[in-house]
């Protein structure tokens, strides 16, 4: 996939959408290093306390929409903020080059069903908390119609007795979790609440950036050679 040619002397973009119980700033470390790397920057703002799901889904078009009009762009979210972009995507009037989903639920999660019913959980994190345990919403997500990588963190806790037994983890979400249809899955010696910062992540999406923009080897999104 080669950059097109309107956009050859443009910084390639990236929309960063955090994870539910995080703000921005989770997100800078990452958009530090992006910067560094060339690639130009935009976090997106959002309160799963304080939205509704709908609003936040339009809000977050309109701040793609101005940001990324006359530019190439990739989107970067976390957790919650991969489901956003899934809802996101057939609204868009021009849709990105890539996705990156770090810890991306694409089902409803154990975690999710064993907390959805706690009193502070429902306060903290509203109607999307609600939502993310719900398998009939997850399932009515649309699936990305552009090229997609998933991160999926390994270094959760792991045994019988624990929620998540033995299958590998970040803490939050099993790896089968992570997992959607034939997309792949890199597998990172992380845990969910950090797995953004993992220079194997930003080295991962810089790559494959450079591969779009026609600096680097050709490289298929799984990350093997064309």
């Amino acid at each position: 996939m080669m950059i097109d040619h309107q956009f050859s002397n443009t910084p390639m973009r990236a929309i960063l959408i955090h994870g539910m119980g995080h703000t921005p700033i989770s997100m800078l470390i990452l958009a530090r290093r992006l910067r560094a790397a060339g690639i130009q920057p935009h976090l997106f703002a959002y309160s799963a306390t304080l939205e509704r799901w709908q609003p936040c889904v339009e809000r977050l078009r309109r701040f793609i929409a101005a940001r990324a009009e006359a530019a190439q762009y990739i989107v970067i979210g976390h957790s919650l903020g991969c489901v956003l972009t899934r809802a996101v995507l057939p609204q868009l009037a021009r849709a990105p080059e890539a996705c990156f989903f770090l810890a991306p639920p694409m089902k409803a999660s154990t975690y999710a069903k064993r907390v959805a019913q706690w009193r502070l959980f429902r306060m903290l994190t509203g109607e999307m908390g609600q939502l993310l345990a719900q398998q009939d919403f997850m399932d009515a997500l649309p699936l990305p119609s552009v090229p997609v990588r998933i991160y999926a963190g390994t270094s959760g806790p792991r045994g019988r007795w624990l929620p998540l037994g033995d299958e590998l983890n970040d803490g939050i979400l099993s790896l089968t979790e992570t997992q959607l249809a034939s997309l792949p899955v890199v597998m990172v010696p992380t845990i969910h609440t950090f797995i953004m910062n993992s220079r194997q992540v930003t080295d991962d999406i810089v790559a494959a950036v450079r591969t779009m923009r026609g600096t680097e080897p050709d490289l298929h999104l799984d990350g093997s050679k064309k």
